[in-house]
């Protein structure tokens, strides 16, 4: 059913100029009209913010302001802003209309994407999100609903309603409350209320996740269930519910997703540099996998955390850090991630502090008699104790493990010494970190530990480095396999002779066996074409001796079908062979036979002047040879004759008297 029909706006004109012809869709903040723009007659979309929104003049103010910055960012991949103002109540933004749908849509409808698909979708979101950081602006509502993908393929970033500058303090719009997706923020976004191009980062890893399973990483019956899961427990990886997606692929969303800001990419930019290389080394078959025939493949709205699920952008309180609470029968009386929620509980449990020095104690009954100060002083005393120990025991004794990861070694030691904690070292390969930078530590980074305890760094070695195998001597489809084995990616095939290593076997391969590459390397193999043949000189022979000295030779002959003139060799020998160069037992050479010198009619020219005589000559082709008797100038004879026959450039004799 169509619901424009009941909306208000449709039909009305917005500050006399835009048309509003029908809802599109519906937002926690905002609803989308198609409309006209009466003065400039073009389609476009028309964004109005909610009326209870529109009465905040804190949040309206900011929102033109950040519109407006936006509306600068001129990139092919961000839906352009045309304008932006205010009719009465409302408070809206006219945006470019895009034909098509969202990924939302796409994801509801067809579940998993390909690897092909998902990366060529996202690529285009992280240019435009990079343009965007570079400029200094934060998205903060990244998630399916915001791509669009137009009926052409292009695919552009909306919605950059909760934009907000990089210089900004704070991402709440007031106090206490928290602006966005549940399914999509961030760790520090959650805990903190703040924001920077990471947090747009971490949300198109969870894109990313989606796109590539079908369903959303976080499931929970209500938004501080989603919540805790952000704060407390990894991003699981794509592969665990769609086995068979590449490590590769785990490794992207699980860099995009770290719960630590600093252990991911530090912006759209580096993010959509890291899925170019990646997708560098995923091969045709890891890309274009159909999703449907993994085991789990989710297709359509399945599940409470279905990828056809929508999230409308809220207006959440922040959590705050007020102890205690229970173990998840007071997160709220919300439906889940879809629903926005007054969240008044935080996700972590926090331990009772103990009561300040010299608090009263709030007691009922009768008054102390002569002891009364005494007794309390002496409950206040144990109460103290009694807190002190219950904090040293439950925190006191603790401390939260620094963030160091992508720190040089040296760094992060001095960091963790810093905090009062030992450090033990232990060494892995990683394609991401460089070579002497940390990939993890062992507790993860804000996890607790005691004061003097020990982390454990995991330092990069680089890439890891297999050793090239030997496989001179093997058949070509044998060393192709062992170099597959090895971890190594079979290069270009050359052919090259040898004299001692048979034809069809290898001679060589760039890099030499021994050499030490990184896993997926190519690795050029010469292939030997075996001993050259000595190629027999058969111009000029009969056809049939000439075939019998190749056939002996070791080579395959062939004949041309058309014979050829030729001056140096008579009818029906060899006029030609090719090829001439160097050649390997079993090549083939074609023989092209000769019909002999072609003959071309001398002129007649007894009678004519010498000069005349030779200017005719020389024109059909011919040299010419002069005898003068009696010093005279008409030539009275010629040979060859007149009006016969003879090859090209054959000298014509005259007589001149």
């Amino acid at each position: 059913m169509d619901t424009s029909v009941h909306d208000p706006l449709v039909g009305q004109v917005l500050d006399g100029r835009y048309r509003v012809e029908s809802r599109i869709a519906v937002g926690g903040m905002a609803t989308v009209y198609r409309a006209v723009d009466t003065r400039l007659d073009r389609v476009l979309a028309l964004k109005v913010m909610h009326p209870g929104l529109a009465a905040d003049t804190g949040f309206v103010e900011r929102f033109i302001r950040e519109a407006k910055a936006v509306a600068r960012l001129a990139h092919p991949n961000v839906v352009g802003v045309f304008d932006q103002g205010t009719d009465g109540t409302y408070v809206y933004l006219a945006m470019e209309y895009v034909a098509g749908c969202t990924l939302r849509d796409v994801l509801r409808e067809r579940g998993a994407l390909q690897p092909r698909a998902a990366l060529d979708i996202l690529e285009p979101v992280l240019a435009a999100l990079g343009a965007a950081h570079r400029a200094g602006l934060i998205h903060r509502d990244m998630k399916p609903e915001n791509v669009l993908i137009g009926d052409d393929g292009r695919v552009k970033v909306a919605d950059f309603g909760l934009v907000r500058t990089v210089d900004t303090q704070t991402s709440v719009t007031g106090a206490g409350a928290l602006l966005g997706t549940v399914s999509y923020l961030a760790p520090e976004q959650i805990e903190f209320g703040t924001v920077d191009p990471r947090t747009d980062v971490y949300a198109c890893g969870v894109v990313l996740y989606e796109s590539l399973t079908g369903r959303k990483p976080r499931g929970g019956g209500t938004p501080m269930q989603v919540i805790y899961q952000h704060l407390n427990e990894p991003m699981p990886a794509p592969s665990a519910a769609l086995p068979g997606l590449a490590p590769a692929l785990d490794g992207l969303v699980a860099r995009a997703t770290e719960r630590d800001p600093l252990a991911r990419p530090a912006d759209a930019v580096e993010l959509l540099a890291e899925v170019r290389a990646v997708r560098g080394t995923l091969t045709a078959g890891q890309l274009d996998g159909p999703p449907t025939d993994r085991p789990g493949a989710v297709l359509g709205a399945a599940a409470p955390a279905a990828a056809g699920s929508e999230d409308p952008t809220g207006v959440l309180p922040l959590p705050t850090a007020t102890p205690p609470y229970g173990t998840g029968a007071d997160f709220g009386t919300g439906g889940g991630d879809d629903t926005t929620t007054q969240l008044n509980r935080t996700s972590r449990l926090v331990m009772p502090p103990p009561p300040p020095p010299g608090a009263p104690e709030r007691r009922r009954g009768p008054r102390p008699g002569r002891r009364g100060p005494i007794a309390v002083a002496l409950v206040l005393l144990a109460l103290l104790g009694i807190g002190a120990g219950v904090w040293y025991v439950s925190d006191g004794q603790f401390t939260r493990v620094p963030g160091v990861l992508a720190l040089p070694r040296a760094d992060a030691e001095r960091k963790l010494s810093s905090a009062g904690l030992d450090t033990k070292v232990r060494l892995d390969f990683s394609l991401t970190v460089p070579r002497g930078s940390v990939i993890g530590t062992d507790p993860a980074p804000g996890k607790r530990v005691r004061g003097n305890g020990t982390v454990t760094l995991t330092v990069s070695k680089g890439p890891r480095q297999v050793r090239v195998p030997g496989v001179k001597g093997r058949a070509l489809a044998a060393a192709r396999q062992e170099l597959k084995s090895a971890g190594l990616a079979p290069g270009i095939v050359k052919k090259a002779f040898s004299d001692d290593v048979p034809g069809g076997q290898v001679i060589s391969t760039d890099p030499a066996g021994g050499a030490e590459r990184a896993p997926g390397t190519p690795v050029a193999i010469t292939v030997s074409r075996g001993a050259p043949v000595d190629l027999p000189d058969v111009v000029g022979e009969p056809v049939d001796d000439a075939r019998q000295d190749l056939t002996d030779a070791g080579l395959k002959v062939v004949v041309a079908p058309d014979p050829v003139f030729s001056d140096q060799a008579d009818k029906d020998t060899v006029a030609a062979i090719s090829p001439t160069g160097d050649l390997g037992a079993g090549d083939t050479v074609t023989l092209t036979v000769s019909k002999g010198q072609e003959l071309f009619d001398v002129p007649e020219v007894t009678g004519k002047k010498q000069g005349d005589a030779e200017r005719i000559l020389k024109a059909a082709g011919f040299d010419t040879r002069v005898i003068n008797l009696f010093f005279g100038q008409t030539v009275f004879s010629q040979s060859p004759d007149g009006g016969g026959q003879a090859p090209k450039g054959t000298t014509v004799t005259l007589w001149v008297r």
